[in-house]
């Protein structure tokens, strides 16, 4: 059987987007897919170029063995950008979109994609409406549990370099409650006014490694995480593969990920919109009941939402790449060439 190829396209941001690549190439090289990266924006453009030069050698080779020198992949798949002027290196082209930032002129080339796989419901919704032929693959992000991190019942709200994770409405709050616990922010975006901050709120604006983020993330007991509207929810699937108790928004994607039995929701209102997706903004009066509602919560409950969120992360995990690999080979050998 012929090793099928697959150019994965994505522009690597060193956050969310690079997560997802890293992820998905993991999955296929694995289930024995050659892959090639095409990353868009990269610094290294100079080696990137090299790369995308060495795959296409070798795919012009394997193409000429199999007669079959019209397209350089079996397969593209694009992360959240579409580049029209890469569908024809592909027998079949496949988008992997985040609502939020799906621009509208990208609209039109919509009916040139094979499939949409669906990181959520929410997702697959949306781009159904839109006449796509969809496919719930779900996703996950990475495991985040260290062994031997004593857990205090503090409060952690990790929004990286995000603006729309309800970060300053977080803050306003918390001044305004001098008896709360100590919120520790981890947030590096630029260009942001930030407040004049309250004795009980802990601001990290510098960058952390890996292993430094880690050990703080697995010493709260309790993560905030109200976001606007998510892709996926890398930062709450993280919160959950710790067994933390994860508070979000009750507006959708963010409720398919978090439910009442494996965290806490807060009551929401839609606010406008960002490309395809709602925005939501937690409503104040319910954010501070669940933050009390964390504070005065008995070790057993605490421990009881811990192990659901864990176990529905690990499920999760072993469910996620049979779905992606369902669909991919759902997508069969056969399709016409797109130009």
């Amino acid at each position: 059987m012929q090793t099928r190829s697959v150019n994965l396209i994505v522009r690597s941001n060193g956050a969310g987007l690079t997560r997802d690549m890293q992820l998905l190439a993991g999955i296929l090289r694995g289930a024995g897919y050659d892959i090639t990266l095409t990353q868009l924006g990269h610094r290294g453009r100079l080696s990137n170029r090299l790369r995308r030069l060495h795959a296409r050698v070798r795919r012009l080779w394997r193409g000429w063995m199999r007669g079959v020198l019209n397209a350089r992949y079996d397969i593209n798949i694009m992360i959240e950008h579409v580049r029209p002027e890469l569908f024809r290196h592909a027998h079949h082209n496949v988008l992997i979109p985040n609502p939020e930032w799906f621009h509208s002129e990208w609209l039109p080339h919509l009916p040139r994609f094979d499939r949409v796989f669906a990181k959520t419901r929410h997702a697959e919704r949306i781009f159904g409406e839109l006449n796509c032929k969809t496919t719930y693959i779900g996703f996950t992000s990475e495991d985040c549990r260290l062994a031997g991190v004593v857990r205090q019942p503090g409060f952690f709200h990790g929004p990286g370099r995000s603006g729309n994770k309800g970060t300053l409405p977080l803050i306003e709050l918390w001044s305004k409650h001098p008896e709360w616990p100590t919120l520790t922010v981890v947030w590096r975006r630029k260009r942001v006014n930030i407040p004049e901050l309250p004795p009980n709120v802990r601001l990290i604006r510098h960058y952390m490694e890996e292993q430094e983020l880690r050990r703080l993330q697995n010493a709260h007991a309790f993560h905030l995480c109200p976001s606007q509207t998510e892709g996926y929810g890398h930062s709450l699937v993280e919160s959950l593969s710790l067994g933390a108790v994860t508070v979000t928004v009750d507006g959708e994607p963010m409720n398919e990920l978090i439910t009442p039995d494996r965290g806490v929701l807060v009551a929401a209102h839609a606010t406008g919109r960002q490309e395809l997706a709602t925005l939501y903004d937690f409503d104040m009066d319910s954010m501070r009941q669940a933050v009390e509602r964390c504070i005065s919560m008995p070790n057993e409950e605490q421990a009881l939402l811990g192990r659901a969120a864990r176990h529905w992360y690990e499920g999760n995990q072993k469910t996620f790449p049979k779905l992606l690999l369902d669909a991919i080979a759902a997508l069969g050998t056969h399709l016409p060439h797109r130009h």
